[in-house]
């Protein structure tokens, strides 16, 4: 599913859509926050949820590497690399 079809769907149906299509990237903490970082099609999606809860707050989504900046230092690649 392309960003904009994406971007209709309720959060939901965009929260069970990643959870069945979307690649986990990454996860961090932002003050009392969870995020969760997804890849789908030809978008990334960031999840927030109250730390210590599954309830989804919102659901960010943007098609811009830039957006990937706050999870890079927490890329470890493997030593064969």
């Amino acid at each position: 599913m392309k960003f904009a079809e994406f971007k209709q769907l309720h959060m939901f149906r965009q929260a069970e859509h990643l959870r069945r299509h979307g690649q986990l990237l990454a996860e961090r903490r932002q003050d009392s926050f969870r995020l969760r970082l997804f890849a789908a099609a030809d978008f990334y999606a960031e999840e927030w949820c109250e730390w210590d809860e599954e309830r989804i707050l919102f659901i960010h989504l943007f098609q811009h590497p830039a957006g990937l900046n706050e999870y890079l230092h927490a890329i470890r690649l493997p030593k064969e690399l």
